[in-house]
């Protein structure tokens, strides 16, 4: 099953790809990878989700922020790359968590991200290395995540 016709299966519906917030690609393939630069979480409306781990959102709350990440990456891919089925598998994974300097799971915020991936792209292939830590974000966004997928060639 392609990429694109796992999101249909799933019933996923993509937000509207933001546009570059500064001097950026949005993606960029170098050789047999896609590179996407740090998403935020869109949400149906083209709003942002917002937010502080710790402080006026819970760990599901940040969990879902992730989650509107990952959405958001598969809408930047198909709208900067247009080759979503090309994806062959998920590579390594930046999750960046708006939290309280007391909040201490940003590994299980950015699973939201992980899931969604694990569910799109298959067990194997949806899972890759990361990392996870807690900052600042900018435009008190809850969650910025970028990623690396290498592509079928």
């Amino acid at each position: 099953m392609t990429v694109s016709e796992r999101i249909k299966e799933l019933g996923l519906e993509l937000p509207p790809a933001p546009p570059p917030a500064g001097l950026y690609r949005p993606i960029l393939v170098v050789d047999n990878f896609l590179y996407v630069s740090g998403q935020g979480p869109v949400l149906k409306d083209g709003s942002l989700y917002k937010g502080r781990v710790g402080h006026n959102l819970d760990l599901e709350g940040g969990k879902a922020g992730a989650r509107h990440v990952g959405l958001t990456m598969l809408s930047t891919i198909v709208t900067h790359f247009g080759e979503i089925d090309r994806i062959k598998r998920l590579v390594k994974t930046l999750g960046m968590v708006n939290c309280t300097a007391d909040f201490e799971n940003h590994p299980l915020v950015i699973n939201g991200f992980s899931e969604l991936m694990s569910d799109v792209l298959g067990p194997e292939n949806g899972v890759g290395v990361r990392s996870a830590v807690g900052m600042m974000l900018p435009g008190g966004i809850a969650v910025e995540i970028e990623a690396m997928f290498e592509l079928h060639k």
